[in-house]
């Protein structure tokens, strides 16, 4: 067994007798002779006792040495055990919230039939919902995003650094050669456009990367933009110097959290790259100050930079928070199959409110007046290939919420039938109307959207597709409860 296994259980059996006694660390000090400092990291799992200070312990507590040393662990603490033998504290990375290993046990001791029994639920419900261990990493890193409003001036900084080292002009248009010179000259990367090409169960990789000689295998399908991406996704992984990292892209599956976090960083690190803090903090002042809305200066914005739709809105996520302090937001990417009924929300964030949709809405059906949903509609029925765009506000049934969304749609070069929009909404408040001086009441187009069908109260919907049965379901429960009550009420 782990040594760190064996100095918890012991630190938590000595904890849990001494409590039994009703001592307090300092009535066990003056007890045993032992320090209190010294009695606390045990009782933490950071020291392991010799075995002179375990029979003090064992004497001055009168219980048995043996007893004091085995691991077997009396009811109250034998979901701890489990917790601990099972290994999924170190799926979880507390380290990235600021939490010690310890003191989440520490909790867990102090009602271990209670925690482990939701700790089980927690996981029965992950299994319901078909959260894979890949699925877990990745809600641990939302959420690590968005405790810091999706903002990291560490990998900032590191960017401009990067460029002065490199003298990159960051006023200006990246491109994939810029950065592949320096692949090649400085990191002694080879570029091979050719392998990929020759196996048919790869067509969906963008990207190999093979660590012993640092060969970077591309799909012939990738656009100039997605090469500049990856490039610049390889410049971080070795200007950063990471080494746990991932060697696909998209990826095939996570070993680890510290490759989900890796990979993370690399991505945050080419999106500012490709799209400089400065320069887009200028173009979305003068954006803001216009005082009407005119939908091709964002689209010359968009192009002006080297990038596909996905990554400026998602670098929108880092920098609205942070320079205009627009705090209040979502980011959304859905895909939908051709010929399919039915939308999957594939990757979300938010910033500061949990604003529905969520994903793992399990056989239910997002409504379709999102205007996430009508640009993919709008992106198929179009002769054009180019990406379809949609604005909109959304306005929430049952709730004073209200958002400006936008949004794009495109067809996924690297799956047969796939069509995928993106979209940012940014939630209407005072402070948000202040910013965008072109706002105006009646500028957008306003729909009142739901969540998903089936909990929808939307009257006379024609975008419906399915009817709203768990609505109904909550609202006859609650009209059974009131009759009951009021039944009850008669007698009393």
């Amino acid at each position: 067994m782990e040594d760190d296994y064996i100095r918890l259980i012991f630190g938590l059996k000595l904890k849990q007798i001494r409590t039994d006694k009703k001592l307090s660390l300092f009535g066990l000090a003056k007890l045993t002779g032992l320090s209190k400092s010294y009695l606390n990291e045990i009782e933490k799992g950071k020291k392991y006792p010799k075995t002179d200070k375990i029979v003090i312990l064992a004497e001055s507590l009168e219980v048995p040495y043996d007893h004091l040393v085995s691991l077997k662990l009396d009811k109250n603490l034998a979901p701890i055990g489990e917790i601990l033998q099972s290994k999924i504290l170190k799926e979880i990375p507390l380290d990235l919230f600021g939490i010690q290993e310890n003191n989440l046990i520490d909790i867990v001791a102090n009602a271990p039939a209670k925690v482990n029994a939701f700790i089980s639920t927690i996981i029965k419900i992950a299994q319901n919902y078909n959260l894979t261990r890949e699925s877990f990493f990745l809600a641990s890193l939302r959420s690590y995003q968005e405790a810091h409003n999706n903002y990291f001036e560490d990998i900032e900084e590191s960017v401009e650094k990067f460029a002065k080292a490199y003298q990159l002009d960051l006023s200006k248009r990246i491109t994939s050669t810029d950065l592949e010179e320096i692949l090649m000259e400085e990191f002694n990367y080879k570029i091979d456009t050719k392998e990929l090409s020759k196996h048919k169960d790869l067509i969906e990789l963008r990207n190999i990367f093979i660590p012993k000689n640092k060969t970077l295998l591309l799909s012939n399908d990738i656009t100039e933009a997605q090469k500049t991406f990856i490039y610049a996704k390889e410049i971080a992984y070795n200007f950063l110097e990471i080494e746990d990292r991932l060697y696909t892209f998209p990826w095939i599956k996570f070993d680890s959290f510290d490759q989900v976090l890796n990979n993370f960083i690399a991505s945050y690190f080419a999106g500012a790259l490709i799209i400089p803090k400065e320069s887009l903090s200028e173009k979305l002042t003068a954006l803001f100050a216009q005082e009407e809305w005119q939908p091709l200066r964002l689209h010359k914005i968009i192009k002006s930079y080297n990038c596909s739709d996905e990554t400026f809105y998602q670098r929108l996520t880092n920098i609205l928070p942070k320079v205009f302090n627009i705090k209040n937001l979502f980011f959304l990417r859905f895909t939908h199959k051709d010929n399919s009924n039915t939308y999957r929300l594939s990757k979300e964030l938010h910033i500061t409110q949990q604003q529905s949709p969520h994903a793992n809405r399990n056989n239910e059906h997002y409504c379709r007046r999102w205007i996430s949903l009508k640009t993919i509609e709008d992106f198929k029925h179009s002769p054009q290939q180019k990406s379809a765009f949609g604005i909109q506000i959304s306005s929430y049934e049952n709730s004073n919420n209200e958002y400006l969304v936008l949004a794009a749609a495109n067809k996924d070069p690297f799956k047969k039938d796939i069509y995928r929009s993106i979209s940012i909404g940014l939630l209407l408040s005072p402070h948000l109307k202040r910013k965008l001086q072109f706002f105006k009441e009646d500028t957008f187009k306003k729909r009142l959207v739901g969540v998903t069908c089936e909990t929808c109260s939307v009257s006379n919907c024609k975008e419906r597709v399915a009817e709203p049965w768990r609505l109904e379901k909550a609202l006859n429960n609650e009209k059974i409860e009131k009759s009951v009550d009021k039944i009850i009420k008669s007698y009393e």
